[in-house]
């Protein structure tokens, strides 16, 4: 964990988020692969398309004058059970009943919830003499992270801390009190516009 996940974690405002990441399969691939046409001459296919279609067998009178029993059948010898007009008619009637399929409406960003830290640093530096307004030091020590030199040099690194203030330990701790309050102000913490400017 870097150091300002540290803090953040110590002032509540660390939120583990999942990101979605998309499925890498290669089912995607496949389906948007064009399949290629079926190779012959042309004139092959030309007779296949004008090759008439199969009628269908009649069915033979009974001899016996009673009925047969046997239910219509289509040219492919499959048995419809319902004419033509029957099945348009109830693929009608299907459609009609369809609930029309609504848009999705488009969800709203969640407004991000802000953490009342200056209570809470109010409350923990009350009794302890330590200025967390104004000392980076005295910020980190109240919340109980390393505030060594080295530690504060790793954090304004962390941050990226231009070049010109890394050389002067004073100019570095005032950079990075800063850096680290506005941070906190981006993570939802309510630190007050005095304190950034």
């Amino acid at each position: 964990m870097s150091l300002f996940s540290k803090i953040l974690d110590k002032l509540g405002l660390r939120k583990d988020k999942d990101e979605e990441k998309p499925a890498t399969g290669t089912a995607g691939a496949t389906g948007s692969t064009p399949s290629k046409p079926a190779t012959g001459t042309a004139g092959a296919t030309a007779s296949v398309s004008h090759r008439p279609a199969a009628t269908a067998p009649t069915a033979k009178p009974s001899t016996t004058g009673k009925p047969t029993g046997a239910a219509p059948t289509s040219g492919a010898g499959v048995h419809t059970g319902a004419s033509t007009s029957d099945r348009r008619q109830q693929d009608d009637v299907a459609v009609k009943h369809e609930p029309a399929v609504m848009p999705a409406a488009p969800v709203a960003p969640k407004p991000m919830e802000m953490v009342d830290v200056m209570s809470m640093l109010e409350q923990k530096a009350k009794g302890t003499g330590l200025n967390w307004k104004q000392s980076i030091s005295d910020l980190l020590f109240l919340l109980d992270i390393d505030n060594s030199y080295n530690a504060r040099v790793e954090l304004a690194k962390e941050l990226n801390a231009p070049q010109e203030v890394m050389g002067d330990s004073a100019r570095m701790n005032t950079w990075l009190h800063k850096e680290v309050l506005r941070k906190i102000s981006e993570n939802g913490g309510n630190i007050p516009q005095d304190l950034l400017d």
